[in-house]
């Protein structure tokens, strides 16, 4: 009798731990570090103790990934019967956790978000209290999922411009040229590259009325709609440079297009990566960004 109840308290642990989607936890963590410390070198902050910048960078990429949890146990709460179809594996599919336990986990982690980011500094905190109406009204009404394109702008917006601006906030300025230049290049690279997570869901969101481009034109036509968003992105850096608007030494990372490339191929071949619950495109689209947020920290640490 003791080993069932320790069977089924391990089961709802995991069914919580799987409601935030871990992987996914780990973009917003990786990618606002970077900016923040690149926000931290090129405004030339020197008046701050390293216990200080370690502790805001800390609670700031914190504040985003629990705002990433929270968002993604949402979405579960509402997305019942998509999942059921797609992935009935999932811990509402099945039993392991309730609807209103997600929405309850949910609306904590919100909570924790806010009341962190607020020891950041006030600007940081609108960035953060305005990406929480993107990501929750993504999955409830209005619900932006269901309608085509504007899902993709309800991911590209929060996790790419704003996410960006945010980061940058916590030490610098962000309505300076370069992190708005950083932050659009980031959200039309998301804009295209968030249609690889519709893949597997294309059955499910056409049986439940949400307009996805892949279930609207075909995944072929998508791919190539994708590639030219992802691509363009890149090669935006081009000109962004030849204006001032972009320093020389971030140039190189316009040959990011190559990968851009790779995410098509793949979107093609729909493959599944088992390991990460989706498709091969989507890990390769995730792994695109840390690589994009990477090397922008790095070069900008670099020469400026």
């Amino acid at each position: 009798m003791i080993l069932k109840i320790g069977d089924e308290t391990k089961n709802r642990i995991k069914g919580y731990i799987d409601l935030l989607r871990p992987f996914t936890l780990l973009a917003p963590i990786i990618v606002s570090s970077c900016v923040m410390i690149a926000s931290l070198v090129y405004t030339g902050r020197n008046d701050l103790l390293l216990t200080n910048v370690i502790t805001m960078i800390v609670c700031a990429s914190s504040s985003f990934a629990l705002l990433n949890g929270a968002s993604n146990a949402l979405n579960q709460s509402t997305d019942i019967k998509e999942d059921s179809l797609s992935k009935p594996y999932r811990p509402i599919p099945e039993g392991k956790v309730t609807p209103k336990e997600a929405q309850v986990l949910s609306a904590t982690l919100y909570i924790c978000a806010f009341l962190l980011s607020s020891v950041v500094n006030m600007i940081f905190l609108l960035f953060i209290l305005l990406i929480a109406v993107f990501t929750i009204t993504y999955s409830i009404p209005p619900r932006m999922k269901q309608f085509l394109f504007f899902n993709q702008l309800w991911v590209a917006l929060p996790r790419g411009l704003l996410g960006i601006l945010a980061s940058w906030s916590v030490f610098g300025d962000p309505f300076q040229k370069v992190p708005i230049a950083i932050s659009f290049i980031a959200a039309l690279f998301l804009f295209g590259g968030t249609t690889t997570k519709d893949i597997l869901d294309t059955d499910a969101d056409r049986k439940t009325g949400i307009k996805t481009l892949i279930n609207v034109v075909g995944i072929k036509k998508t791919a190539v709609i994708s590639f030219l968003c992802m691509s363009t992105s890149f090669l935006l850096i081009i000109p962004l440079v030849l204006f001032n608007i972009l320093e020389t030494y971030i140039l190189p990372l316009s040959m990011l297009v190559v990968l851009a490339f790779y995410i098509f191929r793949l979107m093609i071949h729909q493959r599944k990566n088992e390991r990460y619950e989706n498709t091969s495109a989507w890990t390769v689209m995730y792994a695109t960004y840390f690589i994009f947020a990477l090397s922008f920290a790095f070069l900008t640490i670099s020469f400026s």
